[in-house]
């Protein structure tokens, strides 16, 4: 048995984890052995390495906050699951690893047959995206949503989801080959971002009405956002991928009343009851295993090619995710 373990935080993210042996006790009474299938490295893991994320773990410490596995062995009084069983990690659990005991009742069954490696980044980008668009702002068939980092896992996502739902996505990138890739996805506009990029939105989209903005960049690119949207429209902020605190003008504020919300998904799931959690991550799980919702994956690492790994996912020019395999 080998995980990816660290014992401090620093400025490099990928110097400061490395694979090592452990070992794990058979599984007590409620409790699963796990062989973890595929496990995926998003920004905010990178940023727990760094020491940049809103929640840190204790040290020392298992890199992963999500992924998929097998049940090997269940502990006495154990129902439901069986060896075999493909099942959801619960998040924040250290995924990264080839093995992991878990309570039972924490994990939630997989469909069989479906791609593991698009479940495995199930937990956190699909539900980010999926309240995104649902929780902030109502909006009907047809009309606009604007997002930047639309090349994002994140991104691409909603890109997905909009689509579902009838609705129009502006998306704005920083650079130009990050166009194909949203196109593929079925962005309706891609930008790249600019000054006049409210102008540009305006021309491409008829002038419509674009209530709902979605940022993951902050600085000028949150102003950016909030001078393409409607008066009164939200600004819906959920990263910082930029390196700087969103930036809204007066202009944007007071006269055109912009509004700038904060949205962080551990939050929802503090405060969402089961039957909610049940609810979204049932649609999600329906979407991914049918082919509908999917993720552009860039490659794959093996347990041992974890700084490798995080290397990559740290990298700006990425055009997809990340994975871990911790068992090959």
């Amino acid at each position: 048995m080998r995980q990816a373990r660290y014992t401090r935080r620093g400025p490099v993210p990928h110097d400061v984890i490395e694979a090592v042996e452990f070992t794990l006790p058979p599984p007590e009474a409620g409790q699963v052995l796990v062989e973890v299938m595929a496990a995926p490295i998003n920004p905010s893991d990178v940023l727990t390495l760094t020491g940049q994320y809103g929640s840190l773990p204790p040290l020392p410490a298992v890199g992963g906050n999500e992924g998929v596995g097998r049940v090997v062995e269940a502990g006495p009084r154990v129902t439901g699951l069986k060896p075999g069983q493909s099942v959801l990690l619960p998040v924040g659990s250290g995924t990264w690893t080839t093995h992991m005991l878990a309570d039972a009742k924490a994990l939630v069954a997989l469909p069989e047959g479906a791609d593991f490696q698009q479940l495995s980044m199930l937990s956190i980008n699909p539900p980010t995206a999926a309240l995104l668009l649902r929780d902030f702002v109502e909006l009907q068939p047809g009309e606009w949503v604007v997002q930047n980092a639309a090349n994002s896992a994140v991104g691409g996502y909603l890109v997905q989801l909009a689509k579902a739902r009838g609705l129009r996505t502006v998306n704005v990138v920083r650079r130009e080959s990050a166009r194909a890739p949203v196109e593929a996805l079925g962005g309706d506009v891609v930008l790249l971002d600019g000054d006049d990029l409210a102008a540009r939105v305006r021309e491409a989209t008829g002038g419509a009405r674009i209530a709902l903005a979605v940022d993951a960049v902050g600085g000028m690119a949150t102003e950016h956002l909030a001078q393409a949207l409607t008066p009164g429209g939200t600004v819906v902020n959920y990263g910082a991928m930029g390196g700087e605190a969103c930036a809204l003008s007066p202009a944007s504020l007071i006269f055109r009343d912009i509004r700038l919300r904060g949205f962080w998904l551990a939050r929802w799931f503090r405060e969402a009851n089961a039957e909610a959690r049940g609810r979204l991550f049932a649609e999600l799980v329906s979407l991914i295993a049918s082919g509908r919702l999917r993720a552009h994956v860039q490659a794959t690492y093996g347990i041992d090619e974890i700084r490798q790994a995080v290397a990559a996912a740290a990298s700006g020019e990425r055009s997809g995710k990340i994975l871990v395999l911790p068992n090959g």
